[in-house]
């Protein structure tokens, strides 16, 4: 009947059906079943544009299918309601993520869980919404990848936490996070160490110049789509107004300058620069 009414798009009606069913399952102890029915009813919910009472019944159907003893089930069937709900409620959505990610790295299946949490680490930062939960959602990524030795990431999440600690206006822990990261393999003496510990010294001196330079590289414009506006718009506090646009950094003794000769020798002296 649930599926009759679904190709007929009676919506209502269908997802009627698919609790009635869910109902009958559960009173036979098939929990699977129930689960599966449970969030075909939500798919109906979502087929009304009734997003948060659709998220709802996944959410019941993920916490059987935990009982049932099929937690990658519950996982994927949380993925799905994190995505339902990301544009009308990201706060949620994140909350979603963050549970399916509980659930992949309790069976050990930390690529999977560390899909999760990038998603809700770049939730969290877009839009500026909540950038200290941001930094330990990057926090606990850095460790899992640490954890499986995929080092090259482990920098790039570097990049982001020290991103998100500037923008917080924390240089102290920025910087913090900067010196723990020695302690990864490859670290120190790479490029991502290098950029860093210049992005640091420019925001340390209110050198607008030198951080627009650094957060205009390759490495940060084309991390992550959110990262990678953290870097382009972050301004340093008492740094006055930008001197230049990212764009302009290659191009910053060309062109007339609204300061004074002294100024322009010392844009010539880093022409070519890191670019």
């Amino acid at each position: 009947a649930a599926v009759a009414f679904k190709n007929a798009k009676q919506f209502d009606q269908a997802r009627e059906a698919c609790l009635r069913e869910a109902e009958a399952h559960e009173n036979n102890k098939a929990l699977f079943h129930a689960a599966k029915a449970y969030e075909q009813a939500g798919m109906m919910l979502k087929e009304m544009q009734r997003l948060p009472e659709a998220v709802q019944l996944i959410e019941k159907a993920s916490m059987m299918y935990l009982e049932n003893g099929t937690p990658d089930t519950a996982a994927i069937a949380l993925e799905r309601a994190g995505k339902l709900i990301e544009n009308v409620s990201p706060e949620k959505a994140v909350q979603l993520y963050q549970q399916a990610a509980s659930v992949f790295e309790n069976e050990e299946r930390l690529r999977q869980a560390l899909e999760m949490l990038g998603k809700a680490s770049r939730l969290l930062v877009r839009g500026r919404r909540k950038l200290d939960e941001a930094a330990l959602s990057l926090q606990k990524e850095k460790s899992i990848y640490k954890e499986i030795e995929n080092y090259p990431t482990c920098y790039k999440k570097t990049i982001a936490q020290v991103l998100v600690h500037l923008h917080r206006n924390d240089y102290v822990a920025a910087e913090r996070c900067v010196r723990e990261s020695y302690s990864i393999p490859g670290f120190n003496g790479s490029e991502d160490c290098t950029a860093l510990e210049q992005l640091l010294e420019g925001y340390d001196q209110q050198d607008q110049d030198q951080v627009s330079e650094v957060c205009n590289l390759p490495l940060f414009k084309y991390m992550d789509n959110d990262y990678a506006k953290l870097g382009l718009t972050l301004v340093v506090p008492g740094g006055g107004i930008k001197k230049k646009s990212p764009n302009a950094a290659q191009d910053k003794a060309r062109g007339p300058a609204a300061v004074g000769s002294h100024a322009e020798e010392e844009e010539d002296e880093y022409s070519g620069g890191l670019c």
